[in-house]
């Protein structure tokens, strides 16, 4: 297959999508393939791997190469434009970082402090004017089996940045704010240790506190400390604003032939973005050298773009198909969650999903596939699509219809999903996972099998199109069936909604004989306090799940229907 390219697509887009004076040019990203190179899919996969993309993370000027040349491969092989006004984009705004605005003092004890100098708010700091007596709180947090710190409410608390005999979450400065907001502090003050920087806000994307949250350098600690075991006031004016920029999910369709049909879809997806060059998220955190996720997930972005050509030159379709290439899925399922409150096409007319997320590692011929309990129909489809193949795939089947890629954020709106994926690597989230390691038949044979499902969802003249029956529950997968990688620690079972909610952290399901479904928890419950703290998101409600042992029971209270309901729950353990 020729790699043929419409270099208007790729200027048109970016200059639609970029109007910062450092964003990327068409000139930035790498040339673009001729018809005589690598040709197929692994020829996406090299490009979307390139170092000059740098991992492709959401907002930066190779994440936003990335999504132009998607809109122009979508060009190229034929699909029409779906996004807004007839655009290949839909666009979303993504939190880059944090600034000062208006006014930022502090006072101690009557004495002003300089900003810059010798404080300087978190990014994540909540904003307003506090006025209240200090207080001395040690490091500010308790590890389990640990006495719990002072009382804080209403006080500004000021703690120690490290936790003795502790690191990670519990030296985390939001890990601490969140505390002290959750415990009714007014404010939160972290005494930095020698030779620490005071916060650059620049890249903070974190979740904002709901009180001010302010850093003190360590030439000024010492008399903040003592003035806190006096028991003397602070003032302070706090003023931090969010900086977004735009990013965008690109999507074409190819529209159905059947005059009714046609405006029903069938969304095929993966997502594109990277880790960049690590950090968050790399497990390999010290490293800052390039991540170019071949696998994760350039290797979907492939595939997705190999189905859309096979179905543009295959047999008309009676529904339509989407195609969404989603952006910031490594930040949180943040483009597949702006997509489901903001469809192109109604949610009400969306037959299923199916996800392509790291389908590049194919081993011994097993493909595994998540959701078959979404739908009833799933199984017997998938049979008759891998027999269409000439070499079946062997199938690794897995009933959740939730899980860490954007097929959740679909079934969490109640539309039957499959999740098509290769598994897990020592070169997952490493900066190791380049194209050379890719599985460019697997992933050929992969496209065919999605190409087939999806021509049954769809249906041809020859052939009714099959409707999958929502199922909305599923029992979990038993203990000696599970996909690697799922981790360690209290276990729960609630399924949270990826999307921002106001408050609290929304439920978009629980899982079967989970200790919230014993608790009596359910789908549309929001969380707004667990185990006596306060939940505010979803980093909160980490942070407060993490702060329990398995074997810990809990008073977890929801939000249901305007009501405050609380629960007791006994953690479970993850294995």
């Amino acid at each position: 297959m020729a790699i043929e390219f419409r270099m208007r697509t790729v200027t048109g887009v970016l200059a639609a999508l970029l109007a910062a004076p450092a964003a990327a040019s068409a000139q930035s990203c790498p040339p673009l393939l001729t018809p005589d190179q690598t040709s197929g899919p692994l020829a996406d996969v090299r490009w979307l791997a390139d170092d000059a993309l740098e991992g492709r993370a959401v907002g930066t000027p190779g994440g936003l190469c990335a999504v132009a040349y998607l809109a122009a491969r979508f060009d190229a092989i034929g699909l029409e434009p779906a996004g807004p006004g007839g655009s290949w984009l839909q666009p979303f705004p993504l939190r880059v970082g944090s600034a000062l605005a208006g006014t930022n003092r502090l006072w101690i004890a009557g004495l002003e402090f300089k900003l810059g100098g010798s404080w300087a708010p978190y990014g994540f700091s909540g904003s307003g004017i506090v006025a209240a007596p200090l207080i001395y709180g040690e490091s500010g947090v308790s590890r389990p089996g640990e006495e719990q710190p002072v009382e804080v409410a209403d006080h500004v608390v000021v703690v120690e940045a490290a936790t003795p005999g502790a690191g990670g979450l519990y030296s985390d400065p939001h890990f601490k704010g969140t505390v002290a907001a959750g415990r009714g502090a007014r404010a939160v003050v972290i005494l930095l240790p020698e030779g620490a920087p005071l916060p650059d806000l620049a890249g903070e994307a974190r979740p904002f506190l709901s009180a001010p949250a302010v850093a003190v350098s360590a030439s000024a600690a010492a008399r903040v400390r003592d003035a806190a075991l006096r028991g003397d006031s602070a003032r302070m004016e706090v003023a931090v604003d969010p900086r977004t920029a735009e990013v965008a999910n690109v999507m074409g369709i190819l529209p159905g032939a059947d005059r009714t049909l046609s405006d029903e879809v069938i969304v095929v997806g993966a997502h594109f973005d990277h880790l960049g060059r690590g950090g968050a998220g790399s497990l390999e955190p010290d490293s800052r050298a390039i991540h170019n996720g071949a696998d994760d997930n350039a290797s979907g972005a492939a595939a997705l773009i190999e189905v859309a050509r096979r179905l543009v030159t295959g047999p008309r379709l009676e529904r339509s198909v989407l195609f969404v290439a989603f952006d910031g899925e490594e930040r949180g399922l943040l483009g597949s969650a702006f997509y489901v409150s903001d469809p192109v096409r109604p949610l009400e007319n969306t037959v299923a999903m199916l996800n392509l997320d790291m389908v590049g590692r194919l081993r011994s011929n097993t493909l595994t596939v998540f959701g078959l309990a979404t739908a009833p129909e799933w199984g017997d489809l998938l049979d008759d699509a891998s027999d269409a193949l000439a070499t079946p795939l062997t199938l690794s089947r897995f009933p959740d219809g939730y899980g860490p890629s954007d097929h959740a954020s679909f079934y969490g709106r109640g539309i039957p999903v499959l999740h098509f994926f290769t598994n897990t690597h020592e070169d997952y989230h490493r900066p190791s996972d380049d194209w050379q390691l890719v599985n460019a038949e697997g992933i050929e044979r992969i496209a065919g099998l999605v190409t087939e499902v999806t021509i049954r969802l769809a249906g041809t003249s020859g052939r009714l199109p099959t409707t999958p029956t929502l199922v909305l529950t599923q029992p979990p997968a038993p203990p000696g069936d599970r996909p690697s990688g799922s981790g360690y620690g209290p276990y729960f079972g609630s399924i949270p909604d990826m999307s921002p909610t106001e408050g609290g952290v929304r439920l978009t399901g629980v899982r079967e004989d989970s200790p919230a479904e014993r608790a009596g928890l359910r789908a549309g419950d929001v969380i707004v306090e667990f185990g006596g703290r306060a939940v505010t998101d979803l980093y909160a409600f980490t942070y407060a799940l993490q702060d329990h042992e398995p074997g810990d029971v809990v008073v977890v209270t929801v939000l249901r229907d305007g009501q405050r309901l609380s629960f007791r729950a006994m953690l479970g353990e993850r294995r």
